[in-house]
């Protein structure tokens, strides 16, 4: 049928609006007086325009009343789609009647569309009259006539297609192919299959467009079921990709045990490319014969076809599937092998994991690294304790594998200890760095309580061991981790108090166990011997101030204040400002003010007094005015002023 958008818009509305009616009780007297309202506004001589809503609100509230009205707009090029609307709905025979007696009397656009909505209401009494429409001088209306007689269905009607199928003319043949389709469709829905296969190979022989021809392919294969099979495969062995493709979407919808075999059996004849493709779609099918096919395929053969294959196991793969993904995982060929590790990582089933860790111990070679890299991804804690013993395998490869791993799942203080000590053993700096790394991230998740086992790598007479040992104590934190680092600075060997510098002017704000080191920068900003740890160190006590939740407004202010004489360079005195925006108090906004003076730090100085005018408590409505009006006569940047103007407003 050949209904707009729009009507069906409506239509979907309608209905909706029906089933609220029943829902708030409208009783059957009040839907005939909206019937009788609605007739009465189709009768009258208002405009046509406002006929069209009353036409679509019959289709709720229409019945045999409503036809005869109804049906004299059948003829009215303007309203007369929407008349057709109503009665598609209406119930009851009228309607048919209505419809078959203006087939009668109707020509060209207007004469189309009252076919169309016969064959919605699929009016079986109309068959007659349609089939002698199939010869209308109109392409339009014969095409229009097939299609409804698709729609009605039934033999008369399958044997008129059938007939006009050989004999239709060009313009009109394509219809009578969707025709004879839709009847085919109707034939399966009765359970009459063969019947459906005649039509759909009639269809398959007939001169029409390849689509409908593609369309009876996939019927008639349906149609016959397992007897469809060898229709199936000389699709899939043309050359015509769009054949093809319609054998490809047809595997995924006839059933059984014995098509999956054939198609199995069938892949081995097949180019690589469409051995891939088939492959995908047996993955859709749901019998117990897929997975073993799709084993197979990941077990040999093309690379392409393998991973193809290796891909499909994530969705349909188990425990089972591991030797032949591992197998794959380990062969040498690069794609084949991420393949085989990302399907055995995302691999569901607690059995999995348990496979997997049963496997570690016993594992060498190429085998041990991939499943420490597994036990990695899929977070499989009971492997650890092998994978902590890994640590310091022959194999470097092991060995890397292991500590990343650690590094991964490590969750105790003892793993701590472990990669301490495995990090004094280390003379190599690569693995040297990657002990560090994960020695970092196991030291983030214990905290303080690895302190003890860190400090032995500060009193090292290895520098590089006194920096590992400082960097990690940082991320534990705490007085003595702390207390360590001030020891380093007061030391002599130039590189590690460098390190030691620049690790407490990033010292995390973890108050209140960290409050000392504001005061360990503070001091350092006044009495460090090298000018660049006397500027690390200011940088790093703002931002101290900055975060410390135990600080007030006021007390941030005064810190600022104390440091403002070393306050020379603009990225200090970005960061101060940082500390004012968000300290707001009425010397805040002064020294912001002062601040404003240097060009290059001006428009963010701006932006704070904007935060602090309008925020801070005790300042006077005149002094906020003021600051926003010298922000609003200054400031470059328009974000800023339209802030500030706001802010002004607010005051107003």
């Amino acid at each position: 049928m050949n209904v707009s958008k729009r009507h069906v818009t409506w239509f979907v509305l309608l209905v909706a609006t029906a089933v609220s009616a029943v829902a708030t009780g409208q009783d059957q007297a009040a839907a005939e007086a909206k019937q009788r309202e609605l007739l009465a506004v189709l009768q009258s001589n208002a405009p046509k325009a406002e006929k069209a809503i009353p036409c679509k609100q019959l289709a709720i509230y229409g019945t045999d009343e409503a036809v005869p009205t109804l049906m004299g707009l059948l003829a009215d090029e303007e309203l007369a789609s929407w008349a057709r609307i109503a009665l598609e709905a209406i119930p009851g025979p009228a309607a048919d009647e209505a419809l078959r007696d203006a087939m009668g009397t109707l020509q060209g656009r207007l004469l189309v569309g009252t076919i169309n909505s016969i064959g919605v209401r699929r009016d079986a009494r109309a068959v007659d009259g349609l089939i002698k429409k199939l010869n209308d001088a109109d392409a339009d209306v014969a095409s229009a006539a097939a299609v409804a007689l698709g729609h009605i269905g039934g033999d008369r009607a399958a044997a008129a297609l059938a007939q006009a199928l050989t004999r239709a003319p060009a313009a009109i043949r394509s219809a009578v192919a969707e025709g004879c389709i839709l009847c085919a469709e109707g034939y399966m829905a009765q359970g009459k299959a063969a019947e459906a296969v005649k039509l759909y190979d009639a269809v398959r022989g007939a001169d029409v467009p390849d689509q409908r021809h593609l369309e009876a392919i996939r019927g008639a294969i349906l149609a016959r079921g397992a007897d469809g099979i060898g229709l199936l495969t000389e699709q899939l062995r043309s050359d015509d990709k769009d054949r093809v493709g319609i054998a490809l979407r047809t595997a995924r919808e006839l059933p059984g045990r014995n098509v999956t075999e054939a198609l199995v059996a069938e892949m081995d004849r097949l180019s690589p490319q469409k051995r891939s493709l088939l492959l995908l779609a047996l993955s859709d099918r749901k019998d117990d014969a897929v997975r073993p096919a799709v084993l197979k395929a990941a077990q040999g053969g093309p690379n392409a076809l393998r991973i193809t294959a290796i891909g499909i196991l994530i969705r349909l793969g188990d425990a089972s599937c591991i030797p032949t993904l591992l197998q794959a995982a380990t062969e040498g060929n690069a794609d084949l092998g991420r393949a085989a590790q990302e399907t055995l990582v995302r691999l569901p089933g607690k059995d999995v994991d348990a496979d997997l860790a049963g496997r570690l111990p016993q594992a060498t070679g190429k085998l041990r690294p991939v499943l420490i890299e597994l036990a990695t991804q899929r977070e499989i804690q009971q492997s650890l304790p092998t994978i902590v013993s890994s640590m310091e395998d022959d194999d470097p490869a092991v060995r890397a594998a292991a500590v990343q791993a650690v590094g991964v799942l490590g969750r105790d203080r003892q793993h701590v200890a472990e990669l301490t000590r495995l990090v004094q053993k280390t003379a190599t700096s690569s693995e040297r760095a990657a002990i560090e790394k994960a020695l970092l991230a196991v030291t983030g998740r214990v905290g303080a309580p690895s302190v003890t086992y860190l400090m032995p790598l500060t009193k090292s007479n290895d520098r590089s061991l006194q920096i590992i040992g400082l960097r990690t104590l940082a991320v534990a934190g705490g007085p003595e981790a702390l207390g360590a680092v001030n020891a380093a600075i007061a030391g002599d060997e130039g590189d590690v108090q460098d390190e030691a510098v620049r690790i407490l002017s990033t010292w995390p704000n973890r108050w209140p166990d960290d409050a000392d080191a504001g005061e360990a920068l503070l001091r350092l900003t006044r009495s460090g011997g090298k000018m660049s740890h006397q500027v690390l160190a200011l940088r790093g006590y703002l931002q101290h101030i900055r975060g410390n939740k135990g600080l007030s407004n006021d007390q941030k202010l005064a810190r600022v204040k104390d440091v403002r004489p070393q306050i020379q360079r603009p990225e200090e005195e970005r960061l101060a400002i940082a500390v004012l925006g968000e300290a707001p108090t009425a010397g805040a906004l002064e020294l912001l003010t002062t601040l404003a003076q240097d060009a290059t730090v001006a428009e963010e100085a701006y932006s704070a007094i904007v935060t602090v005018a309008a925020n801070a408590p005790g300042l006077s409505k005149p002094q906020r005015q003021q600051a926003l009006q010298t922000v609003l006569d200054k400031s470059a940047n328009n974000g800023t002023k339209r802030r500030a103007q706001e802010a002004i407003k607010r005051l107003q």
